[in-house]
């Protein structure tokens, strides 16, 4: 998927921030961080990052900078369906995944041989994927698969640019 545009987790960054920030101004970052990712829609996302960086700006600007710097890719979700953006905003699937097989992995001490780690990471993977969380709006991943745009979290049927001429 040459296409496909990055997401950042936000799960990482808010953490990546707060390192950057000393333990008193920690909870109030952390709040204005959820207004950012929580917001209903990529404007008031936006605005958000400019309340966040006129709050922290003067004091802290290593800890803007982590924002700022990745503002697109950390709001990349809004351009999708709604329903998904709370799959997107994190890397834990991905990394929950794998955690099963690492976790066996240092209790084993290793697998062995390439042939038994790949074969062990594809059965405790078959295992975990019986809890995992199914996605949200599955009838709308043939959609998002085939390039439709979303503005807000809803499907725009007629882009702008595409739109039939008016008769005068």
């Amino acid at each position: 998927f040459p296409d496909t545009r990055a997401q950042r987790c936000w799960f990482h960054k808010i953490g990546n921030v707060l390192a950057a920030l000393p333990k008193s101004a920690q909870p109030g970052a952390k709040k204005a961080l959820a207004e950012i990712y929580n917001a209903e829609d990529r404007r008031h996302a936006l605005d958000a990052v400019k309340a966040f960086e006129a709050a922290y700006g003067a004091k802290f600007p290593k800890a803007v900078a982590k924002i700022t710097d990745d503002v697109d890719e950390l709001l990349a979700f809004y351009d999708y369906p709604a329903q998904y953006w709370v799959h997107l905003r994190t890397t834990n699937p991905i990394e929950s995944t794998f955690a099963t097989v690492r976790h066996r992995s240092k209790v084993t001490k290793g697998p062995g041989s390439r042939a038994a780690g790949l074969a062990m990471a594809f059965k405790l993977i078959e295992s975990a994927q019986t809890r995992w969380r199914a996605v949200n709006a599955p009838q709308l991943v043939a959609l998002v698969r085939a390039g439709a745009r979303f503005e807000g979290g809803k499907l725009v049927e007629r882009p702008d640019d595409h739109a039939p001429p008016t008769a005068a």
